[in-house]
């Protein structure tokens, strides 16, 4: 999709920030002022705004410090305690926590980092989403009034949500599932298949291309990612730019991933080579994201396997060794920062079997 009018200002897009409440975008004329305001708040927020910081923690078992924590970890602006901010439903919201306090559902000692995951989660959520409106409207260069947006708020806002609670309970779903089939004592740490797969030369192609070119070119490769990883049952840890983190529960699933993602996009002429980096290991899972060993590890051979290229560590070598679908060269040991002799495999799809020998990476 190509921008109708590169350079010019959103101006439903500042107008509809407007209407939402934002205070970060600049305004001729104070939101406050706005007759529309009032309206659009109050159904996004789901009621008007009643109640201080102190009125909320008052009347609750939670301390004003642990409040502005969690308000700040959620990624929220910090406010006075007599500024009237909070509604019935960040009244519902601290009732609900208390419950699950009590409970002991959520531990003290990860509530902010939950916060933290939740709310990351949803800030870029609700930046994509407002994105998405703003091509809606304004790409259609049709003027729109505010009566309109309200409208259109109305009729989009509830169906959004209803999406988001299907696909979340879906998810919940298929995480218990995973979480039936580990072992028992392994808590939060798990053995997996852990991958990254970077876009050579991406910095070059963001300098050659227009905004409209850029999004077409990151949304055919993250639709790409998303449809082989979940094709072979991993997941899609979190997209950084131009690359992306997975893991899989199983070695030659990785692989599979990997294979089928260079092959995808070599395919594509309109977009870049990918260059692949996987290892197998212990995995200390929190909040969504993956930490050890074998995260670092793929990392580093990301940075080091050439374009088109596919490179794996000695675990994940030795569980595909067996397996007729892939072929294994060994390469030359790479010196990287934390190792200094990192053993490296690279990773083709079976053919005849030529003896395995050293060489360049």
């Amino acid at each position: 999709m190509t921008d109708p009018a590169p350079g010019r200002e959103r101006a439903w897009l500042t107008r509809l920030a407007q209407l939402l409440g934002s205070s970060a975008v600049p305004s001729d004329r104070p939101v406050e002022a706005d007759t529309h305001y009032g309206e659009v708040e109050d159904f996004i927020l789901g009621g008007p705004r009643r109640y201080t910081k102190a009125q909320l923690v008052g009347e609750s078992s939670i301390d004003t410090d642990f409040a502005d924590r969690l308000w700040r970890s959620l990624g929220f602006a910090e406010v006075a305690d007599d500024e009237v901010v909070f509604t019935d439903g960040d009244r519902e919201a601290v009732a609900a926590l208390e419950k699950l306090r009590e409970a002991g559902l959520v531990p003290g000692e990860v509530e902010e980092a939950m916060s933290r995951a939740v709310g990351q989660a949803m800030a870029g959520l609700a930046d994509w989403q407002i994105e998405m409106l703003y091509q809606i409207v304004d790409y259609g260069h049709s003027p729109v009034g505010d009566d309109e947006i309200v409208e259109l708020g109305e009729r989009i806002i509830p169906m959004l949500e209803q999406v988001q609670v299907y696909v979340w309970r879906r998810h919940l779903a298929a995480a218990a599932g995973r979480l039936v089939t580990a072992h028992p004592s392994q808590d939060e740490t798990r053995t997996l298949a852990v991958g990254f797969a970077d876009l050579v030369g991406f910095s070059r192609a963001t300098r050659r291309s227009s905004p409209a070119d850029l999004t077409q070119l990151i949304e055919g490769f993250q639709r790409i990612t998303n449809d082989v990883v979940a094709e072979h049952r991993g997941r899609v840890v979190k997209t950084v730019g131009d690359e992306v983190l997975f893991v899989a529960d199983h070695a030659d699933d990785g692989a599979l991933i990997a294979l089928d993602l260079l092959e995808q996009l070599a395919a594509n002429e309109s977009l870049p080579q990918l260059r692949i980096g996987l290892a197998l290991g212990d995995v200390v899972t929190r909040f969504g994201d993956v930490f050890g060993e074998a995260v670092n590890i793929a990392s580093r051979l990301t940075t080091h396997a050439r374009p088109g290229r596919i490179l794996v560590d000695r675990n994940l070598a030795a569980a595909l060794e067996a397996d007729r679908q892939f072929q294994l060269r060994v390469r030359r040991p790479l010196t990287v920062r934390g190792y200094r002799h990192l053993h490296t495999w690279g990773l083709t799809r079976s053919r005849a079997r030529p003896p395995s020998t050293p060489g360049e990476t």
